[in-house]
């Protein structure tokens, strides 16, 4: 059973990656190196904390929930992140009650609500030394991504906001503008970001031997060991560990207070899955109240 239950999630992965690609809109570079890119995970990498549980917060400050409910968010990524419960059936438990609550919402008001939270909430959080990392791979004409288990439409507001090339995150399915319910695939974390980075590779003709790979977490090792340039940023203890064995550089861009706040929300699956049932909820109670 464990060995079907392990290859349905590879099949997941696999789906997830590809749908991701397709996804993926990119910015050319005025003078292109055609063949390098570099692909930069999000949360406590690119930017403080989660980004899904940013715009839970964001959503918020509009009434669209409570704070108690927020809290109980963050104590639950805490608790979950702690107890070493990031497994497939867990994720998926979490990831359907997430998307039962999502489904029926706009895409457009997503996206929209997205912007105006980034800009609210997210853009103060960003890291100025990956900020700085990404422009050195655009100074050079690659094309830069960013891959995460975040939903895809916040985070290409991401990317847009940075001036990045694009985005690579979990594809939720959609039906005349409006969520079903239901993902293309999986959630894009551990295994299906590197399927990801694959499947763009292929698409973009990228050799991925000249690519390069920032992330703040072991779960990111798949997509780490595909690149020719693995760099740990912001590194949890298991992947700091991992790229002095294997001589990877190492780059930590917090000091003091801010270690020890980036270690609260959750990044990569988990977070993504449980600030997704906080924006559910909220986008739930939003439309009710709209409609009603």
């Amino acid at each position: 059973m464990w060995r079907l239950m392990r290859r349905r999630h590879e099949v997941e992965a696999e789906l997830a990656g590809e749908a991701a690609a397709a996804a993926a809109v990119a910015v050319t570079p005025t003078e292109p190196d055609q063949q390098a890119a570099a692909f930069f995970d999000v949360d406590n990498t690119m930017m403080r904390g989660a980004s899904i549980y940013h715009f839970a917060r964001g959503l918020a400050t509009r009434g669209l929930f409570t704070t108690s409910d927020l809290f109980k968010f963050a104590v639950g990524q805490a608790v979950f992140r702690l107890r070493g419960n990031e497994n497939p059936e867990h994720i998926a438990v979490a990831r359907e009650t997430a998307l039962a609550f999502v489904a029926g919402a706009k895409v457009d008001d997503v996206i929209r609500l997205g912007e105006e939270i980034y800009d609210e909430v997210m853009s103060d959080r960003i890291w100025g030394g990956t900020r700085a990392l990404a422009q050195s791979h655009l100074d050079r004409g690659q094309r830069v991504w960013l891959v995460t288990a975040t939903p895809v439409e916040l985070a290409r507001v991401i990317a847009q906001r940075l001036g990045l090339t694009g985005a690579l995150g979990t594809v939720a399915e959609t039906s005349n503008g409006v969520y079903t319910g239901r993902l293309v695939g999986d959630l894009l974390h551990g295994p299906a970001k590197a399927e990801a980075m694959r499947a763009l590779a292929r698409r973009e003709g990228l050799d991925l031997t000249r690519c390069t790979a920032y992330s703040d977490s072991a779960n990111d090792l798949p997509m780490l060991s595909l690149v020719g340039q693995p760099v740990a940023i912001n590194p949890d203890s298991e992947l700091r560990e991992h790229a002095r064995k294997h001589n990877w550089p190492i780059k930590d861009f917090r000091t003091g207070r801010k270690a020890t706040l980036t270690a609260l929300p959750i990044a990569a699956g988990v977070g993504a899955v449980a600030g997704g049932i906080a924006a559910g909820i909220a986008l739930r109670r939003h439309y009710r109240s709209t409609q009603g």
